[in-house]
């Protein structure tokens, strides 16, 4: 087993409107992550994928359970809690008043950084990403490929422990998602541990080290793509995932280990 980074204990969130509960978005959820592995939560859209990775983030609080980092909760320290994470959104969020450089120097300055380390860190992240030459263009003027590498590079400027990327390559061109692909990989290389939220399984079966599939809020079960398959006799991880979905009572078959 390998070194964890954090722990999710039954954590549900429920939405309300006018006092009223509108839509249980998660039930009970309960996973690890461990240091320098790619998680893939895979889910139809609706299942509960963007939530739970929002909750990490920390832009909402669940509604019930509990976030651990170094054995505590999350909410003990928010501050000290964030400067370990980088995410990236669904719906890009970047100023566009802001050239990409400056952009990435404001996000460095926000998480603490020196004007002169900012500076530094931005440099060595848009070589890093091949952005040099849209250092001083606006978001407008990338296209959907290079706004995603922006991202990256902007959830990395404070050198965080652990990247949650939610559905970064969806309505991606294949070579541009496969480009990407590589991007991820080398974050693991980094020992950077990686949230990955996405409903494409082949890109899940690729990239992860375990993966938890995720329907109606619930986590149905969570393994390596390799123990998934042999375990429910299936040839890839798209067949394991439609088993789950369309089968309520299907076997849940845990393993919280990333090197079984």
């Amino acid at each position: 087993m390998g070194d964890s980074l954090l722990r999710a204990e039954h954590v549900s969130k429920t939405y309300f409107s006018d006092g009223k509960a509108i839509k249980e978005a998660l039930r009970d959820v309960s996973l690890e992550l461990f240091k320098g592995e790619v998680f893939g939560l895979l889910g139809v859209n609706g299942a509960g994928k963007t939530t739970f990775s929002s909750i990490l983030a920390t832009l909402h609080p669940p509604s019930n359970g509990d976030v651990l980092w170094k054995e505590k909760s999350i909410y003990e320290d928010l501050l000290e809690f964030r400067k370990i994470v980088g995410f990236c959104p669904q719906n890009p969020n970047i100023e566009k008043k802001l050239s990409m450089e400056e952009n990435l120097v404001f996000a460095g300055r926000c998480y603490g950084l020196s004007k002169a380390q900012s500076l530094s860190k931005k440099d060595s992240l848009l070589k890093q990403f091949a952005l040099e030459a849209y250092a001083r263009s606006s978001v407008t003027q990338l296209s959907g490929g290079y706004r995603q590498r922006f991202l990256i590079a902007r959830a990395l400027m404070h050198d965080p422990q652990l990247v949650i990327l939610d559905e970064p390559t969806v309505g991606l061109d294949p070579h541009v998602r496969r480009q990407l692909w590589e991007t991820i990989a080398e974050l693991r290389k980094g020992n950077i541990s990686v949230l990955l939220t996405t409903h494409y399984l082949d890109e899940a079966e690729a990239l992860s080290d375990r993966v938890g599939l995720i329907h109606d809020g619930s986590i149905r079960t969570i393994d390596t793509p390799d123990n998934l398959k042999r375990h429910h006799e299936k040839n890839n991880l798209e067949e394991v995932f439609l088993k789950f979905v369309d089968d309520p009572n299907a076997k849940i078959f845990n393993s919280v280990s990333k090197n079984d």
